[in-house]
């Protein structure tokens, strides 16, 4: 059966299979000097007239910025707009610094990759048999609480160290530890606090201690609530119109989401790490390794025949990605607080001006529907084959959809009676006489009925 979800997915990279091979530093030099600016800032200019995204990205080569853009407001409510020094929540790639400082802790002694966590964690399950390599490439099965139903519920609220260790503990495990894989942000919560153990110190001034400071990335910390007043960005979500989402407290996902960073800042630690500056070539080569999907902290993330390594990150409005081309010393990054786009489309655009690669500019053409014909759409639907429920429902003049357990998202219409969320390659299409609905994703068809 397929799975069709929609919450925000990782942003992934357009791959087409060609031979790998690496590419000459003219070559390399030749693409910079070719890099056609005022094409992708066309591109920015339609996204941006559109109102479909908000955020910045950034890209460098030899550790040289080469582009960069922001669009959008950082502080919708105040009139700000973003720009180059505009801070984000970067969500999950928070996890590639908190690997790096795993790193530096097994080069200092003071943390094994065998080590098992039941001297810092004995109530958690399996706590004996569960490694510090299990966390770090998400072997563990240590259930992920963000996944629970209630986590919306409460994760705006602030939690101590014991609080979260408790609920950790308390949602147990979903396989054996070293027997299978599924990505947990409990691993990195967990780690965030051994971390904090063996160096007898904060996070936050961890990350400052051995990353930010040593790199000079200035714009590059640990979240606290959000502050406008320091060019911190707030996230929103469009449902008809931009809605303010609410915060999830920054004591909560620690190093498994909390850091708050820019796409410049992204490129010099990306550049950096993969340098050698960071960690000793063993140790980036354990984090480089992959194993069914996951390395520690990295993903492969693809373009063409270009192999990079990076990660990606969502939280509340906020979503992220960075990835790193060894063999052309090039790193990319996007940073964004709101979106009613595709970012991956983004990042292949961005990618796609760099290798010469075709892109489109593109063109958003609204199709007219009389507000008056919504209520025939609304309702709730179920289907024979999966145990959902979607509920269509009317806000102003948009339809909004909300899938059962998961998060309201917005419906633009561009043909009769066909709907779509783009950002997840959504389409509905409606019969209103038989009151069906046929549910589109990736391939993948699905029947509906209104209840």
């Amino acid at each position: 059966m397929k799975k069709f979800v929609f919450a925000v997915l990782a942003l992934m990279f357009l791959w087409q299979a060609a031979p790998a091979q690496d590419a000459p530093a003219q070559a390399v030099s030749a693409q910079v000097a070719s890099f056609d600016k005022a094409r992708l800032d066309a591109y920015f200019d339609a996204i941006e007239a559109a109102d479909r995204f908000w955020g910045s990205v950034a890209l460098s080569c030899n550790g040289e910025v080469i582009y960069a853009r922001s669009v959008g407001n950082s502080d919708y409510e105040n009139g700000k707009k973003a720009s180059e020094s505009s801070k984000y929540r970067i969500g999950s790639i928070s996890k590639t610094f908190t690997s790096v400082l795993v790193m530096k802790a097994i080069e200092q002694g003071k943390l094994a990759p065998g080590q098992t966590i039941d001297a810092f964690f004995p109530s958690v399950p399996n706590a004996g048999k569960i490694t510090i390599r299990h966390l770090l490439f998400h072997r563990s099965g240590i259930h992920n609480f963000t996944d629970d139903p209630d986590y919306l519920t409460w994760n705006a609220e602030p939690r101590t160290e014991s609080q979260m260790v408790a609920l950790i503990a308390e949602r147990g495990s979903d396989f054996e530890p070293g027997s299978g894989v599924r990505y947990s942000n409990s691993n990195f919560v967990l780690l965030t606090f051994i971390l904090e153990k063996v160096f007898a110190a904060p996070y936050a001034e961890l990350l400052r201690q051995f990353i930010c400071e040593p790199l000079g990335l200035d714009n590059t910390y640990m979240g606290r609530l959000i502050d406008p007043g320091k060019n911190e960005c707030q996230s929103y979500r469009y449902l008809g119109g931009w809605t303010l989402m609410t915060q999830t407290h920054p004591s909560i996902p620690m190093g498994a989401g909390s850091v708050v960073s820019t796409p410049e800042d992204l490129n010099t630690f990306a550049h950096a790490l993969f340098s050698g500056w960071l960690v000793k070539p063993e140790s980036l080569e354990m984090m480089k390794t992959i194993e069914d999907g996951f390395g520690m902290g990295l993903f492969i993330t693809p373009f063409y025949e270009k192999k990079g390594y990076g990660h990606t990150g969502g939280i509340d409005g906020f979503g992220a990605v960075f990835t790193y081309f060894p063999d052309d010393s090039l790193a990319y990054a996007l940073t964004s607080n709101a979106a009613n786009y595709n970012k991956n489309d983004i990042s292949i655009a961005v990618l796609s001006a760099f290798y010469g690669k075709a892109y489109e500019i593109p063109e958003f053409v609204t199709y007219p529907v009389d507000p008056a014909d919504l209520d025939q759409y609304t309702g709730i639907y179920s289907s024979y084959d999966v145990p959902l429920k979607i509920t269509i429902s009317r806000v102003n003049n948009s339809l909004i959809a909300q899938a059962t357990g998961q998060s309201a998202f917005p419906l633009e219409p561009f043909d009769k009676d066909k709907f779509q969320y783009a950002m997840e390659g959504v389409v509905l299409e409606f019969d209103p006489a038989e009151k069906a609905m046929i549910l589109k994703q990736r391939g993948a068809e699905l029947e509906f009925f209104k209840d």
